[in-house]
């Protein structure tokens, strides 16, 4: 069996689904324009710079989730998927990740988006396994707080380690792996795998792609 390990915002969705998350809410009143709009299109530049301070993020991002009941949550983010998300699903990146489960390749999503935003997005594209990062939660409603490591950066390696490790596997386990991203942060997991694929890529990332002779992929 191989492994194919994905991305999710900007390379399997022609958009990021954290930023686009924040903004729904601000579209829906939840969250105020003035206060949030300017500090969720600071973190999105800070990420594609690679300055992303991802705890002082997360504690941006996650609060919406702590100030609501998960019934009200639920209903917002079914909107949110139809209206935001659905859009951002190409044909390209469907067939992609199809061919691998078609194979019989073991297939999940690592993401630094939180599984609450993801969950229904990795089921769409009928990829069994989500790497997120994993908002805490107690007494059935999240805390605005972060459960363990951030799927984020060299955070990736180390979760998508542990995931492996549970059903008794590491990354020598594969003859061949994948790992396909959009974003110079997931350098440390495109390093680990046998095929690092840039989709779509940054510039950082393409240069670096370019130099190393990696596959750099056009599907959005």
């Amino acid at each position: 069996m191989d492994l194919a390990l994905f991305d999710l915002d900007n390379t399997l969705l022609a958009g990021d689904s954290d930023y686009a998350w924040a903004q729904f809410l601000i579209e829906q009143g939840v969250l105020d324009r003035a206060r949030y709009e300017s500090r969720n299109d600071e973190f999105f530049r800070q990420y594609k710079a690679g300055t992303l301070d991802i705890h002082e993020f997360l504690r941006f991002q996650l609060a919406p989730l702590a100030a609501h009941p998960r019934e009200q949550l639920d209903r917002w983010h079914a909107q949110f998927m139809a209206e935001k998300i659905m859009p951002m699903i190409g044909a390209a990146a469907r067939d992609l990740v199809d061919r691998h489960i078609t194979a019989g390749t073991l297939c999940a999503i690592v993401t630094a988006t939180n599984s609450f935003v993801t969950g229904p997005i990795a089921r769409t594209f009928r990829v069994p396994h989500l790497i997120a990062t994993e908002p805490e939660v107690k007494d059935g409603r999240f805390t605005g707080g972060v459960a363990g490591t951030p799927c984020f950066q060299a955070g990736k390696v180390e979760r998508v380690g542990a995931w492996l490790a549970g059903d008794g596997r590491s990354f020598q386990s594969f003859a061949s792996s994948w790992f396909y991203s959009d974003s110079a942060n997931d350098l440390p997991l495109l390093e680990r795998v046998t095929h690092p694929v840039a989709v779509d890529p940054d510039d950082r990332l393409r240069s670096i792609a370019a130099a190393r002779g990696w596959t750099i992929l056009e599907i959005h």
